[in-house]
């Protein structure tokens, strides 16, 4: 690929970061994660698996020493990729607003920049602070190919200029992979080869996730 095609080199250094309940994680995560590093310049890109997630009513979300470690083997082989448990470790419910600002104290000086799905966008105005959390992160709503913006910019039509400002879009067509899908395939006896890297797949049958 030729230098023009390649984005600009940011001014600050940039950072991101990979929110999710990640149960488990699979290639549209990862591919998503990829792009939005490309993108828009970032050094690397840190998967933090929820901890309590506030936004989800599901009784059986594993437990969180299964999700986190499912999350190291996908991203072993991306040099760019890393965990922290930040999430995990914290007392009560896991609030990106406290995660972000968390963070910002270890990449001082440094742009962060949330990414996580189109979905979860969609809900952004039930987030704790969201108007404050704006304020400290760019966010990257990560989307499937034919998702309906317009549906998205009717829910940020509630928030300030300055906020719809700093919340960016890129199309993934991975997206169209769910872990939604995924515990539903192992709990039928489908397939879930290619969903997700190999490594992941094993640590799922091997430890009888999803199957109840």
């Amino acid at each position: 690929m030729s230098d023009i095609n390649k984005p600009a080199q940011p001014e600050k250094r940039r950072i991101g970061l990979m929110g999710g309940t990640f149960d488990p994680v699979h290639h549209g995560h990862l591919v998503a994660a990829e792009e939005a590093r490309y993108q828009f310049g970032m050094e690397k890109v840190i998967f933090i698996p929820a901890g309590k997630p506030p936004h989800k009513t599901r009784q059986d979300i594993s437990p969180p020493e299964h999700r986190l470690e499912m999350t190291r083997l996908a991203v072993s082989s991306n040099p760019h990729f890393t965990i922290s448990d930040l999430e995990m470790k914290r007392e009560g419910l896991s609030y990106t607003i406290d995660t972000v600002r968390a963070m910002k104290k270890v990449y001082a000086g440094w742009e962060i920049f949330f990414i996580t799905g189109s979905d979860a966008v969609l809900e952004i105005l039930t987030w704790k602070n969201v108007e404050g959390l704006l304020q400290e992160c760019f966010f990257i709503a990560a989307t499937r190919p034919g998702f309906n913006l317009e549906a998205l910019g009717h829910k940020l039509s509630h928030l300030s200029r300055e906020a719809v400002a700093k919340i960016k879009t890129i199309e993934v067509p991975a997206l169209a992979i769910s872990s939604t899908d995924i515990r539903h395939r192992v709990r039928e006896g489908r397939p879930i080869k290619y969903l997700l890297p190999e490594a992941v797949e094993k640590f799922i049958y091997q430890n009888k996730l999803y199957q109840i």
